[in-house]
């Protein structure tokens, strides 16, 4: 039996990304460094619910926590397959693929996803740490890994 699914899913083809949104409608995104910073926008307004507390120091939800590091290390994917090219075969590839693939290309690369991982994937979206500082490390990480994806990427028309 066939689910209808009314969120959008995405399919990254190298260079154009694909979205199939609610109604079966294919819509291409022609750069996936927008498109990443997207994800980072959107998690902007995540973490915006996560209930601040300015005398901790902390975020107080941690589910917001949660999907906003998600949704951080979603969008620096979206940016890391556009360069690496190196989603082949089924499934998701894993880190260590990522790794080995920036350190082939770009030593700096390596190192801003080596701690953005770290970031964004362990500690806010598994731990769901409420650490501002930490919060505030992932997003710099994130807009870090995009802007060196838009330099290492062919004809890249983003900012």
């Amino acid at each position: 039996m066939r689910k209808n699914f009314t969120s959008s899913l995405i399919y990254i083809v190298f260079p154009c990304i694909f979205a199939i949104g609610k109604n079966d409608k294919i819509i291409e995104m022609e750069n996936p460094i927008d498109e990443a910073r997207r994800y980072v926008s959107n998690a902007k307004d995540v973490i915006k619910n996560a209930n601040y507390d300015r005398k901790f120091k902390m975020y107080m939800d941690g589910k917001y926590v949660k999907m906003a590091g998600d949704t951080l290390w979603k969008g620096c994917l979206i940016a890391l397959d556009a360069v690496l090219n190196i989603r082949k075969g089924k499934g998701r590839p894993s880190i260590d693929k990522y790794k080995e693939a920036a350190g082939e290309r770009d030593r700096k690369l390596l190192a801003y996803i080596v701690t953005g991982y770290d970031t964004m994937h362990l500690h806010m979206g598994y731990d769901g740490t409420g650490n501002k500082k930490t919060c505030d490390s992932g997003f710099d990480y994130a807009n870090m890994i995009i802007d060196r994806c838009a330099i290492l990427m062919p004809n890249a028309v983003g900012d």
